[in-house]
């Protein structure tokens, strides 16, 4: 047949499926999932490997109560991984010839200094910092930066350098080519506008945005405790549609974004801002919900959630941490490595999940005088930082008993 071979699942069950079939180098890279018009998602699977899939077994296992089946995709996305391959061969023969008609050669400490990714944000092309960092780049001028964008197909570039030590971890970045710094990024249908000179945006955290659209919040009160511009307070209003969300952020260019994007995707009547220190932040009683979104750790902000649950009925913590893994005995095979580093890591994960549970547990009773019940629900690894590094949120039920 033509087309790219995927398998239809529905959107609950879509990061399940994703990390079975790469886990068994099932799933084709190369290609984007696709999210399609009646809400499921399809999932673009390797020809070789369609022999070998049992879908009945599949269902059984990661989705009893939900769409299972193959499809042929006529028209599938390349993936980023694909396209920034191609893009970056067409930006080195651009440079190339720019170079030459310099008078300079080319060599392959050049080639290297050519960034091997970036960050694309509607024209704007946001560069690293690890890139165009030889002297002779300078020496070229603005006329490098016209040709990069051409390379690029970008109107407008940026470099970041670094994030600040303000507090608020702003992006210290250089307009390179072009004067206006607001972008627009779209996320699972939920439009983001913020000035890239003022604000971060982090796509790998794009699973967990899914899984929290994914979430059925009708009813509930929800604090986002550490809003930024967004990323989580709009899944949880757009998608998961929660009754009201209060969201908390000290840093007042990020509150400009976040207003602006609570108003461009029409929810704004649903939200109500704090901007300032949420650990003074003087409410309590409320919450059905709390996303504790801050990396590398947020118990900072665990005192201020434990207040902020419903005293009678309690809630639920998303409580998000970087949680280190032990190194592992290189002597074993690969194989055998890779088991024991994945047993590894969850074994660490579900030792601080414990540890935060019983935390919790023990500020809620200081809190309000009674005993309460901790519930481990998930815990949802989202992406690797670092070797041994792992960003992972855990999901706890917690009620007074």
């Amino acid at each position: 047949m033509n087309g790219v071979p995927c398998v239809r699942v529905s959107q609950c069950h879509a990061q399940q499926f994703r990390k079975y079939f790469q886990s068994q180098g099932i799933l084709d890279l190369s290609f984007c999932l696709h999210k399609d018009s009646d809400g499921t998602v399809l999932l673009p699977i390797l020809p070789s490997c369609l022999p070998q899939l049992d879908l009945q077994t599949l269902k059984n296992r990661l989705a009893s109560n939900g769409v299972c089946e193959i499809v042929w995709s006529q028209a599938p996305q390349h993936s980023k991984r694909e396209k920034g391959r191609t893009s970056r061969n067409k930006l080195m023969k651009i440079i190339q010839e720019l170079l030459e008609s310099h008078g300079e050669r080319w060599t392959e400490d050049l080639r290297e200094d050519i960034p091997h990714s970036c960050q694309r944000h509607g024209d704007l092309v946001l560069l690293g910092d690890s890139c165009f960092s030889l002297p002779i780049w300078k020496e070229v001028g603005q006329e490098l930066w016209s040709a990069v964008a051409t390379g690029l197909g970008a109107k407008r570039l940026a470099k970041l350098s670094r994030i600040s030590r303000d507090g608020f971890r702003s992006p210290v970045v250089t307009m390179l080519l072009g004067q206006h710094s607001w972008v627009t990024h779209i996320d699972n249908g939920i439009r983001y506008e913020f000035d890239v000179t003022k604000s971060m945006f982090s796509a790998g955290n794009i699973t967990e945005k899914l899984r929290v659209a994914a979430f059925d919040c009708r009813g509930e009160t929800v604090v986002d405790l550490y809003a930024g511009i967004g990323y989580f307070t709009l899944p949880y209003l757009v998608h998961a549609r929660a009754s009201h969300v209060h969201a908390c952020e000290w840093n007042p260019d990020a509150v400009k974004a976040l207003q602006k994007n609570l108003e461009g995707n029409g929810v704004s009547n649903r939200c109500t801002i704090h901007q300032g220190d949420n650990r003074q932040l003087p409410l309590c009683d409320l919450a059905d919900r709390v996303n504790l979104g801050l990396i590398p750790s947020s118990e900072e902000g665990w005192p201020a959630a434990c207040r902020l649950l419903k005293r009678t009925t309690g809630g639920v913590l998303h409580i998000h941490q970087n949680v280190a893994s032990p190194l592992q005995n290189t002597a074993m095979n690969h194989a055998a490595l890779r088991v024991s580093a994945k047993q590894a890591d969850r074994a660490v994960w579900q030792a601080w999940a414990n540890d935060t549970a019983s935390c919790i547990g023990s500020l809620l009773q200081d809190i309000t005088g009674g005993p309460w019940r901790t519930n481990i629900q998930h815990i949802e690894h989202v992406k690797s930082y670092a070797p041994h590094i792992h960003h992972v949120v855990l999901d706890l039920e917690c009620r007074p008993l």
